[in-house]
């Protein structure tokens, strides 16, 4: 069980991951009040009782207790546990939206983490499985955590609104973190992307790549965009497809962008055209913010930076997220409701 300490109190139902995530690697309890309390469906969404249920699988002695209404959380984090770990995610949100909390927390278990998560691999809401694979994994290793036993491996996908995706993550733990110095992101080498497709034609694919290569020819000859079309029980049970793309640069750094269709029955229908069109602006948008680290990992280079010894490391970044920003204030004024 965690020491005992002062708690911390917030109102409110956003950000409810970020301080869980926080509260579990400082050790202090947080209440979280009036979690959508003027709602007409008050407290908390099915997505967020099963991230709670996954905080409790990694650690070993936490304590959780929610009021009768879900609208009044309390947590009191225990020890992170680690080791092989199976989860089935809320196909309300993505898998990287617990694919996030577990980049942060993996690296300081007890055990090494080896979990196996079930549900939506690619949404259009949070980051995409392929995209944390190219983008987070290096940032990690930047970090120094690394070796064979970090691995992000995509078994089955899995598109909103059914799901039926299945990812296995497994990450090595480090006691000290090593600092960084990433102040010059340097030139574009490269490009590489995936466009996928489940349960719609295999051409799908193809004419993403095309229209994709058609804007970013005109930048760069070094491109290479691979098409994975998965069929049967690995194609889970919604249809849909997507386009993800990353650009590396001479020094090392990861720049990302994705897009995905709208889900079976919601919106108007994407052309792949359009899609795969937009998906290489937007990566080209990302390239023209700059920074040594992509909008989507920013936080996750800033708690690292936070948890690692003191004044040492340095990092250029572009634009902040509004989601970097609240957790940048979080790690720094922990105690401001």
């Amino acid at each position: 069980m965690a020491t005992p300490a002062h708690s911390l109190s917030y109102a409110g139902c956003n950000f409810l991951r970020q301080r869980l995530v926080l509260s579990t690697l400082s050790g202090r309890p947080v209440k979280i009040r009036k979690i959508r309390a003027r709602d007409d469906n008050p407290g908390l969404r099915d997505f967020e009782a099963s991230f709670i249920r996954l905080l409790d699988k990694i650690t070993n002695g936490s304590r959780i207790e929610i009021n009768q209404t879900g609208t009044t959380l309390y947590y009191q984090p225990g020890l992170l546990y680690g080791g092989s770990v199976e989860h089935d995610c809320s196909v309300l949100r993505g898998i990287g939206y617990y694919l996030e909390s577990l980049l942060c927390l993996a690296p300081f278990m007890k055990h090494p983490l080896r979990i196996v998560l079930r549900g939506v691999t690619n949404d259009q809401v949070d980051p995409s499985v392929d995209v944390l694979k190219t983008t987070a994994l290096p940032v990690l290793k930047q970090f120094g955590i690394d070796g064979e036993s970090l691995e992000l491996k995509i078994v089955r996908r899995g598109m909103p609104p059914g799901g039926g995706g299945e990812v296995i993550f497994s990450c090595p733990i480090r006691k000290v973190l090593k600092p960084i110095q990433l102040t010059d992101p340097g030139k574009i080498k490269r490009i590489r992307g995936m466009a996928y497709s489940v349960r719609v034609s295999p051409q799908m694919a193809n004419r993403i790549v095309d229209s994709a290569r058609s804007i970013l020819n005109k930048f760069i000859p070094d491109i290479y965009i691979y098409t994975d079309h998965m069929k049967g029980i690995n194609s889970g049970k919604s249809p849909g497809f997507g386009l993800s793309l990353v650009a590396e640069t001479i020094n090392g750094t990861f720049l990302g962008a994705e897009l995905t269709s709208n889900p079976q029955g919601q919106g108007v229908a994407v052309l792949p055209e359009d899609l795969g069109r937009n998906c290489a602006k937007l990566l080209l948008e990302e390239i023209y913010r700059g920074g040594c680290v992509d909008s989507t990992n920013q936080s996750l280079a800033l708690l690292f930076m936070t948890l690692g010894q003191q004044d040492v490391s340095k990092v250029l970044l572009g634009p902040l997220s509004p989601y970097t920003i609240f957790a940048a204030f979080e790690e720094l004024f922990p105690d401001y409701v």
